[in-house]
């Protein structure tokens, strides 16, 4: 991936351009010591004059304000932000004229920033504070005094807090006036840049000690690249926290989120003092010192799925390579390429206007549709259907065409989501919370009905779908700050948060990732590629997860690997320095699910005879034990030596009573709450009893005799057993209360051999 670099404009008297800003994705809005603010139409190649300042106005920082938000009049909210070096910022409206002209501070302008809700804006001088303003341009509050110039500033996510540079310092100051600020030291030199996404809410800053860095928003540095020639100048981020651009003397230098350069650029520029990346992520705009403003398209970009590759050869153009034989085809657009995604033999591709989906053995004849919004920002892809995450709206296709559902949920926000926090399925769309990060929004796609969203105690950063097998197999892994991992069975018909299962799966996580066609997860854990290959063994059976999981060493990935896919038995993981090394798993766990998603159990245990591996033999016990094929379990158990799970399976075998056959196939696993659930819901009050005594669950086995006005007796009997073997003295309240009762051991037992012989007789 790399830029490709457009010389549009140089000017005739060389003056420096000082800001660049986009106006939606064909317009560039540039400013400098012209004094001119002049409009670009990227289209038509015209140049516009649309306004033009007096001669002490010397133009320094521009922002360019056009979403559209609910209560606002959109005449009032297309405004351009422009401060100069006389103290005064300016409100320009669209047509050139100057609406407002504010008397802000002692010396220049350096930053001038709305809010990302449009209601206030921020500005910074050199007489080192930071002004809260109302769009009209009334002043709301001076937050900050500092001793030196504010050179650069920028609003949070959520507009309650600001961040601003303060010599070799980053200072984070909360609106909110009893709140300490965060302050640390960020470089070795004056700071001269910095950026806040509002994606992936990370921090980048540059500044004269020549270096750029990458921050998280406790101040913790993720990334410090080498010592450039010439101090950073200027830095930007893309709309949707992929990459970052960074500017400096003649260098234009594209960057992964993670700080590793993708490429560099060497432009006959000058200093670049500003760069902006238009709307779709696609281009950079770029003020260079020596007049000439600069257009950078990203080409090359380049995805692989199984033996195809695909790469945007140019704006407009994308080569489809077949490396077996190593034909190659283009597919040429009418407009640029905004997105592409390839996988499950389909290729998409997002135009400004249109989205093109490709069946990869026949790219003549794609499916076209129109977009509703023109700016897709995230393409989701599954076996039987896509998603297209526009700048309002979810919408969801067939491959063929067709849509399918357009999902809405509470606190909707599409411009503010991206690929972690939206995860899609078969038959499942599941949606982190914009505004509240406990909260999952679970969706049925085609389905009207409004199920219960799931509540994390605290906020989670990152979510998953499984891919394999049917609705009743779906699994939902997510990630949260503490960077926990959680599996949770996706069954979007229970009543209540709370009612559904959720267990922890594994500790320091820093990325996860789901098999493309099975239920497997591999995930980077500390300095460890752990594979869980089959993740649900956690509610089937606990004591099965350690031996169903491969872990393998990964300390010389460096800090924060990602897992880019994870395809078949191949895992593509890209190191710190933007490398991807490629691992691999046995096929014979995929084969294995195969089988089990057919039922063709004959199969599944010959393929374990054959291979001999214990991870093998005990994912499919596992396997068996979930579809109640003991048969096979029994074989399983056995051959990973668990020899007490085999006589369990042999005696659930010989129970004639289906109910009770199928709790105790769950208690096999340890689900206890299960196989009591089991029990009650068949009528079977006195089984389930009898089931929490042994398991000396005393509490819960009397609750269920009293609710059910049954046993009391006998829960009390096996109850001063249990307390004489162990010359114990009773001190449970519950069991106190029934001190006096008399019990006749011998009627109990009649009562018990009763049960059991009618349990004997009942098959049901």
């Amino acid at each position: 991936m790399k830029f490709k670099i457009t010389t549009l404009k140089q000017s005739d008297t060389r003056e420096p351009l000082s800001a660049v800003e986009w106006n939606g994705s064909e317009e560039v809005f540039s400013c400098g010591d012209d004094r001119i603010l002049w409009k670009w139409n990227l289209l038509s190649k015209d140049t516009t004059k649309l306004c033009e300042f007096s001669e002490n106005v010397y133009p320094i920082d521009l922002h360019n304000f056009t979403r559209q938000q609910s209560g606002i009049k959109r005449q009032n909210l297309e405004q351009i932000l422009l401060t100069s070096a006389d103290g005064k910022f300016h409100i320009i409206g669209k047509s050139g004229r100057i609406e407002k002209c504010v008397e802000a501070h002692r010396g220049a302008v350096l930053v001038g920033k709305w809010s990302t809700d449009g209601s206030s804006l921020l500005t910074g001088g050199e007489d080192g504070q930071i002004k809260i303003w109302s769009r009209s341009g009334m002043l709301r509050s001076t937050i900050a005094q500092e001793a030196t110039p504010i050179y650069s500033a920028t609003w949070s996510p959520d507009s309650n807090q600001i961040l601003f540079t303060s010599n070799k310092m980053l200072v984070m100051k909360s609106l909110s006036a009893n709140l300490k600020s965060n302050r640390w030291k960020a470089h070795e030199g004056l700071i001269l840049k910095v950026s806040w996404n509002v994606n992936n809410n990370l921090i980048i800053s540059g500044g004269e000690d020549c270096r750029y860095k990458v921050w998280d928003i406790y101040g913790r540095q993720l990334y410090a690249s080498v010592v450039h020639d010439h101090p950073i100048m200027s830095l930007g981020w893309a709309p949707a926290g992929d990459f970052f651009a960074v500017g400096s003397f003649n260098t234009l230098r594209l960057c992964d989120k993670t700080g590793w350069s993708h490429s560099l650029e060497m432009p006959d520029s000058g200093s670049i003092y500003s760069v902006a990346w238009s709307s779709d992520g696609t281009q950079v705009a770029c003020a260079g010192a020596n007049g000439n403003l600069l257009l950078a398209h990203i080409i090359e970009r380049r995805l692989e799925w199984l033996n195809y590759e695909l790469t945007l050869i140019s704006k407009k153009c994308l080569q489809v390579r077949d490396i077996r034989n190593d034909i190659l085809e283009k597919l040429d657009f009418p407009e640029r390429v905004i997105l592409m995604v390839i996988g499950y033999k389909r290729i998409i591709a997002a135009t400004p206007a249109q989205c093109y989906v490709y069946n990869i053995s026949n790219l003549n004849t794609p499916h076209i549709m129109e977009l509703k919004e023109g700016a897709v920002s995230i393409i989701l892809i599954a076996e039987k259907l896509f998603a297209l995450v526009e700048k309002s709206s979810v919408n969801v296709y067939s491959y063929d065409g067709r849509h399918l559902f357009a999902p809405k949920w509470p606190n909707m926000q599409c411009d503010t989501l991206n690929a972690n926090l939206i995860t899609l399925s078969n038959d499942t769309i599941a949606i982190r919370d914009q505004i509240d990060e406990k909260i999952i929004h679970l969706l049925e796609i085609g389905s009207t009905t409004s199920f219960p969203a799931f509540t994390h105690k605290i906020g989670i950063s990152e979510i998953g779908l499984s891919q394999g097998g049917s609705v009743n197999n779906r699994l939902l892994a997510f990630v949260d700050k503490n960077r926990d991992l959680f599996v949770m069975v996706m069954n979007l018909k229970m009543g209540s948060s709370a009612s559904r299962k959720i267990e922890k799966l594994g500790i320091m996580i820093q990325s996860i990732f789901w098999n493309q066609d099975h239920n497997i997860l591999a995930g980077i854990q500390e300095t460890t590629l752990t594979v869980w290959c089959y993740p649900a063994v956690i509610f089937v059976d606990r004591r099965l997860l350690r031996r169903s999981t491969l872990i393998r060493d990964t300390s010389e990935l460096g800090r924060n690997p990602t897992i880019v896919n994870f395809i078949q038995n191949h895992i593509n993981i890209r190191r710190s320095d933007g490398s991807v090394l490629s691992t691999y798993i046995s096929p014979f766990i995929s084969i294995l699910h195969s089988y089990s998603f057919t039922n063709n159990w004959q199969n599944a245990l010959k393929l374990c005879r054959t291979v001999k591996d214990e991870v093998l033999w005990t994912c499919l016990a596992a396997l068996a034990v979930h579809n109640k094929d003991l048969d096979t379990a029994e074989e399983a158990y056995a051959a990973i030596d668990l020899l007490d799970k085999v006589s369990f399976v042999q005696y659930i075998k010989t129970i004639k009573n289906r109910s009770i056959k199928m709790a105790e196939t769950a208690l096999l696993g340890g689900n206890v709450e299960d196989a009591e659930s089991i029990l009650l819901q068949n009528g079977l009050i006195f089984r389930a009893i009898y089931l929490n005594i042994c398991m000396h669950h005393w509490t819960r086995a009397l609750d269920l005799a009293i609710k059910h006005k049954t046993h009391v007796d006998t829960v009390l009997m096996y109850r001063q057993k249990y307390m004489l073997s162990f010359d114990k003295v009773e001190k449970n309240n519950k069991f106190l209360q029934f001190k006096e009762m008399e019990i006749d051991e011998k009627t109990v037992e009649q009562k018990v051999a009763q049960e059991f012989q009618k349990e004997s007789i009942t098959t049901k």
